[in-house]
């Protein structure tokens, strides 16, 4: 696979979650991880910021009750959509980007 491709498809990781959330990602990293070390880096990167960002949201659900909630899913929601775009444009310049306040895991 060329460098292109292994960019190509890492952004694609990130772009096919706008429109599909996990069975885009999850589809294009099963095919390639095999293929590419990068591609499999960045799979792992985006299934890692997806758990870490759902248990986020879980708990700012639960904290809906003590108002703070509300404020934590609003910056949730704004963080989440920034990091996937940064992510997706770091992917693509060949760069191996580790999104903020990510558990890690998938290492």
């Amino acid at each position: 696979m060329s460098v292109k491709d292994e960019r190509l498809y890492a952004m694609l990781i990130y772009l096919t979650s706008f429109f599909t959330t996990f069975i885009g990602p999850l589809i294009i990293w099963i095919m390639k991880r095999e293929e590419s070390e990068y591609v499999d880096f960045h799979g792992k990167q985006y299934l890692n910021f997806l758990i870490s960002y759902t248990i986020y949201g879980f708990v700012s659900a639960i904290l809906i009750f003590v108002i703070i909630g509300i404020f934590m899913l609003v910056v949730l929601s704004i963080a989440y959509f920034i990091f996937t775009i940064i992510a997706l444009l770091k992917a693509y310049n060949g760069e191996k980007y580790k999104i903020p306040l990510v558990i890690q895991f998938l290492k």
